[in-house]
């Protein structure tokens, strides 16, 4: 074990981090079928004690810096792994980590909670549901918590069939077809990480991320090489344009989890791999691509809005928006600045709690109505006011009402945008500009066509009761979305010495 400056007690942290969900997911898996719903208990137990152990990394301090080493995490483990290959298993959270593994936490613990009121209809029970949405923590904790390329890589991996299976097993008529786009798509890019990762380690001897971050010792065409392929990577997973294209079909036709899951956290996999790998470890690659990274930024932001205006299915609106959100993370992190890199990070977390909200409220008005058409949904706020205002209260956050954490992710990247100077940032500063007010345009267009005008029929028969689980995994989104949105130091607070590191030492 190499020598940290961390406590054995926090060590154990970590590892808890990672083996409670994968203990509770086969333990969910080999009760018997008959305890559906005790499974389903269970595995809520489970989400909730792992929610807790993502919390704690931020109370077991932040050690001091290793000698020559330019990152220091708050918390890590390094063991041997496979010593014949030299590969280590090397853990630990920091500033830029922490927020996604505590957001990771609590959408996973939601999701378990939602679950044990209704399974969605499909061909496997809730308790199998369940233990996939705990294997999807593992890798999803894994992927944030990494600080080895070989180790990202599986742990990136692990996510893919889980996910392909909560879409085909539970989801909608055209789930197969949408769950293997989603496989294509995400084995195309898996290739080209794999192969990024393999030409770093190759040509640095090493794939230990702090050895490799700040300090690289990769040639300056080796970095523009090995950022292409992660970037084209790490484009599919987030997915930005335009390699979006599988999105909105698997979020139509995945399960209420399965989205909130999907644009919650797994889309984050993509965005944190381009800062923490793509900027860090091949920063003059990252300086290379950065104009044609904004220029694509900018682009998705208008397009996702475009496409959002014409949109009549309400998920698919919903999973379309996304791609104009993950348009301001690119545009923050094409910056190569601290402010635009925490805007990243800002827009990051901001997305999965308002995008999980509106994917929860929406799979709950498409499985009370049954539909998503929004041809057939109109005058939401005569029958179900407290549905209609919930929802009115996610849309304006997802707009980027001041106030609201949608807000100040997108106001950094414009602003970061600005700094970097030139006439092409400042074109794409003013672009992306309009780009939210477009997002604007066709969020107040869904509401007006969501919660106002006549009630249609199927609107008329919706039940308007709220149960007790649904307000559980409403709250804390809605709580946390108000938090963030009045102290964005909640996000950022101990990401500016990181993230300068990232950047080769300069803000």
């Amino acid at each position: 074990m190499s020598v940290s400056g961390t406590s054995p007690t926090a060590q154990a942290l970590l590892v808890a981090l990672l083996a409670v969900p994968a203990v509770g997911a086969a333990v969910v898996a080999v009760l018997p079928a008959r305890r559906d719903r005790q499974a389903r208990i269970v595995a809520m137990i489970f989400a909730a004690v792992t929610f807790v152990l993502t919390v704690l990394p931020v109370l077991a301090g932040r050690p001091g810096s290793r000698p020559g080493a330019p990152v220091t995490p708050w918390v890590d483990l390094d063991l041997p792994w496979v010593p014949a290959l030299g590969l280590r298993f090397h853990v630990g959270v920091d500033g830029v980590s922490y927020p996604l593994v505590v957001l990771t936490g609590l959408l996973t613990l939601l999701c378990c909670a939602y679950t044990v009121r209704k399974v969605p209809r499909g061909s496997g029970s809730g308790r199998t549901l369940s233990a996939l949405l705990l294997v999807l923590e593992v890798g999803v904790l894994g992927t944030f918590l990494a600080l080895d390329l070989i180790l990202f890589f599986v742990f990136f991996e692990v996510v893919l069939l889980p996910m392909y299976a909560v879409i085909t097993g539970w989801g909608g008529p055209g789930r197969r077809a949408a769950a293997r786009k989603f496989v294509l798509y995400t084995l195309l890019g898996s290739v080209l990480l794999l192969l990024g990762v393999v030409l770093v380690v190759t040509k640095a001897g090493t794939g230990d991320l702090i050895g490799l971050t700040g300090a690289s010792t990769l040639t300056r065409t080796t970095q523009c090489v090995v950022f292409a392929l992660l970037a084209v990577a790490f484009a599919v997973k987030a997915p930005l344009w335009p390699l979006h294209t599988w999105l909105p079909d698997a979020h139509t036709e995945a399960p209420t989890v399965g989205s909130v899951i999907l644009a919650g956290v797994l889309l984050k996999m993509g965005t944190y791999g381009l800062i923490r790998i793509g900027v860090g470890v091949a920063p003059d690659g990252a300086a290379w691509a950065a104009p044609a990274l904004g220029i694509l930024a900018v682009i998705a932001i208008i397009a996702g809005s475009l496409i959002c205006l014409r949109q009549r299915e309400l998920k698919r609106l919903i999973a379309y928006s996304s791609v104009g959100h993950m348009g301001f993370v690119l545009l923050g992190i094409a910056t190569l600045t601290v402010t635009g890199l925490q805007a990243a990070l800002l827009g990051n977390v901001a997305h999965g709690l308002i995008t999980g909200l509106l994917f929860f409220l929406a799979g709950t008005i498409k499985d009370r109505a049954g539909t998503g058409s929004l041809d057939q949904l109109s005058g939401l706020r005569e029958t179900a006011p407290r549905l209609a205002g919930l929802f009115a209260f996610a849309a304006f956050a997802s707009l980027g009402l001041p106030g609201l954490a949608g807000f100040w992710g997108e106001a950094f990247a414009v602003v970061a945008a600005v700094h970097r100077g030139g006439p092409l940032w400042s074109t794409l500063a003013v672009v992306a500009a309009i780009g939210g007010a477009l997002t604007a345009a066709y969020f107040v267009r869904l509401l007006r066509r969501l919660t106002h005008g006549p009630t249609t029929p199927t609107v008329h028969s919706l039940r308007p009761t709220i149960a007790a689980a649904e307000w559980f995994a409403w709250t804390p989104l809605i709580l946390l979305t108000l938090a963030v949105g009045v102290l964005p130091a909640l996000v950022l607070a101990g990401t500016a010495r990181p993230l300068t590191t990232l950047l080769g030492g300069h803000p």
